[in-house]
């Protein structure tokens, strides 16, 4: 089983329709957690158009983890997802309740590493770094930590400096190389090569884009706001979500390779 998080440097990048999307398009269990501290529940709200009321799912994590039950209510409070085999963890309703849930992700992360035996992988929307209740041990100790970026200079200014931070990070833990960037719409000026060799610097002379996503609009607002679109196989952001599965599944292998080997 694996943990994936996902987040962004700056703006809307789609971080949120990735990591629904990208739940949704695997065919197979897969637990979508959404820890964005913007609050608004964006899942329930968009993909299932408000047709479900949000509830207060992470505080009453917090609840039972004071009560020392936190890995026994984590099944209760997940909600399957229509026609797939993704159970949904729900955000907060409010960015007022973030700062409620600041000693709740070390103790979630446990939980959910701990689900080793169900069979599933986990999804975590992470929302924008530096805000106020950002879930950084969630990202910090997920087994690969994506950045989502589009393709322009506005984007890939602020990334730069996030990325540097999150590097120096992860380097002290030992987990630098489950850092990778996921590229929207690449080509929208640059190219998934180009943008490579500039953050390369910054990721120990590597490039650290692991994945591009296509831009597709249409496909991309049946993900984030429940369009009534019939969602195509062939789209070209279902193809795309499915080959960021097979490369994230083999930087997590050879993540593991490389931790587990001798000194």
């Amino acid at each position: 089983m694996a943990v994936i998080a996902l987040t962004s440097a700056s703006g809307s990048p789609g971080v949120t329709t990735t990591a629904l999307g990208w739940a949704l398009s695997r065919g197979r269990p897969t637990v979508l957690v959404d820890a964005d501290p913007t609050g608004g529940a964006a899942m329930l709200a968009g993909y299932l158009r408000g047709q479900l009321a949000p509830p207060d799912a992470l505080l009453e994590l917090w609840t039972a983890h004071q009560q020392g039950r936190l890995r026994a209510a984590l099944p209760t409070l997940m909600v399957p997802l229509p026609g797939s085999q993704v159970s949904l963890l729900p955000g907060t309703r409010s960015h007022s309740q973030a700062h409620n849930l600041v000693g709740l992700w070390e103790p979630l992360l446990a939980a959910l590493k701990a689900l080793e035996g169900t069979g599933q992988d986990v999804i975590i929307d992470a929302g924008r770094l530096g805000l106020a209740g950002s879930p950084l041990p969630l990202l910090h100790g997920a087994d690969l930590t994506l950045v989502v970026c589009r393709a322009d200079l506005v984007s890939l200014s602020a990334l730069r400096s996030w990325l540097a931070t999150l590097h120096t990070d992860l380097d002290e833990v030992g987990a630098a190389s489950s850092l990778g960037v996921i590229l929207v719409g690449p080509g929208r000026p640059y190219t998934e090569t180009e943008v490579g060799n500039v953050l390369a610097h910054v990721c120990g002379g590597l490039s650290p884009v692991q994945a591009s996503m296509a831009w597709d609009p249409k496909a991309a607002a049946v993900f984030s706001a429940g369009a009534h679109v019939r969602r195509s196989d062939s789209s070209r952001l279902v193809a795309s979500l499915r080959a960021l599965d097979e490369t994230a599944r083999r930087s997590i292998a050879a993540t593991t390779a490389l931790r587990q080997a001798p000194a």
